[in-house]
């Protein structure tokens, strides 16, 4: 018998929902900081996923599986995923000049789309909500949806 308590499926994909956010935080602060992803995994997992911060605010807890999965991707296929993106991009905007969070966001939503089977318009939706949650006027959750519908189609031409 595991010690888990049983969840949902609403309760499961929120956790998933919170690992891509939680590996586009991870994948930000792992370029801003210069910290391995070794160290910032483990700094997520044991202070960020489930944890209480200040006046009994608590973090959401998180797929720490699918959470690994995402950071160790984006790392091991970063220039694949990187490349994708710039082509997806116009071609006075390589990923180089695009605000970092929304690089972390693209490195996040790629590796997710070249290494799982989750529906390529799944993967869009989650990290368009994603995007909203960091620019909450909409513009960027527009270009994102573009973006991330040009490299879908690269990855997985065969969903479409």
């Amino acid at each position: 018998m595991s010690d888990q308590p049983a969840r949902s499926g609403n309760q499961k994909r929120q956790m998933k929902s919170a690992a891509r956010l939680y590996a586009v935080q991870a994948l930000f602060q792992m370029e801003q900081s210069g910290q391995t992803s070794d160290a910032v995994r483990e700094e997520f997992l044991e202070y960020r996923f489930g944890a209480e911060i200040d006046d009994g605010i608590e973090m959401a807890e998180g797929d720490a599986g699918l959470f690994r999965k995402l950071l160790d991707d984006a790392v091991n296929w970063q220039a694949r995923i990187d490349q994708m993106t710039d082509r997806a991009l116009v071609e006075k905007w390589p990923i180089a000049r695009i605000d970092p969070t929304l690089r972390a966001l693209f490195r996040a939503a790629g590796a997710e789309m070249i290494q799982s089977d989750t529906p390529p318009k799944v993967v869009i939706m989650e990290f368009v909500d994603v995007a909203k949650a960091f620019y909450p006027d909409g513009k960027e959750a527009k270009f994102v949806n573009a973006v991330l519908d040009h490299m879908a189609r690269e990855a997985r031409p065969e969903a479409f």
